[in-house]
């Protein structure tokens, strides 16, 4: 059973996971999750009160009940796919499968991600630029080899802070680069990076994170350079406690903060 603070602690990851894809929930979804946190209604009749709204509204839902419910983290595809499985199935066709056709990333968001959703199943002007992901027929192939360089580097445990937030704005550009899903990749990396921190003894606060910095940091990663990701995360960047959840938006929320 969880408590009054993980519940709080959920729904804000939730809400700032989709912040950052500009995704809003509805104030129905909102009066339900704060009666969710209160305990005053369980996780299916949020499900449900997301279900009858907008695709945020879902997303968000799902994303609570991905926090609660918990996936195996096996640290390589198989958690992404799970991760994206929890987030989106009921959503999109494709929750939890890989892409099928090369991509490229694109100038303006959609709803679920910032970058193509070939299938359209998303709403949102997609003006593409020439800069290509990884190419669909060798996602399985790139996963696993970053999934072995991970394995390598002991899942980044035993790290001084500083070369922690290096390594792990290396990871989250490779795994950006590599673009499994059509859509929502970017909000399936930074629950999958979280998940990651925590387990290396470091934990993780998207509270104050924005649109505009995250989005200037992946452009700058696709260049080349990792600097502006190592930046952010060295200012969200706190060691762990083993007492609360991983998924963190505000430090105040939660138990043991």
């Amino acid at each position: 059973m969880t408590t009054p603070a993980e519940r709080a602690s959920a729904v804000a990851f939730a809400w700032k996971n989709c912040a950052l894809e500009s995704l809003t929930p509805n104030e129905t979804t909102a009066n339900a999750a704060r009666s969710y946190e209160h305990g005053s209604v369980g996780l299916e009749e949020l499900l449900a009160t997301g279900d009858a709204g907008q695709t945020a509204d879902s997303i968000v839902a799902r994303t609570v009940r991905l926090i609660t419910k918990g996936w195996s983290p096996s640290g390589d595809l198989d958690e992404l796919r799970a991760i994206h499985l929890g987030l989106f199935d009921g959503v999109y066709d494709d929750a939890g499968e890989l892409r099928k056709a090369d991509t490229v990333k694109a100038t303006a968001s959609h709803k679920g991600d910032s970058a193509e959703n070939q299938s359209g199943a998303a709403d949102g002007v997609r003006s593409a630029n020439p800069e290509a992901f990884f190419p669909a027929n060798l996602i399985e192939t790139g996963a696993a080899n970053i999934s072995r360089e991970l394995a390598d580097k002991r899942n980044l445990k035993c790290l001084d802070r500083a070369d922690f937030v290096n390594e792990l704005a290396h990871i989250y550009d490779e795994l950006g680069y590599l673009h499994p899903f059509v859509g929502g990749n970017a909000m399936v990396l930074r629950i999958f990076a979280s998940r990651l921190a925590h387990d290396a003894g470091w934990d993780l606060d998207w509270g104050t994170v924005d649109v505009h910095s995250y989005k200037e940091a992946k452009h700058t990663a696709y260049n080349g350079d990792t600097s502006a990701f190592a930046g952010l995360f060295g200012r969200i960047i706190r060691p762990a406690n083993p007492t609360r959840t991983f998924l963190i938006a505000g430090w105040d929320q939660g138990p043991a903060h």
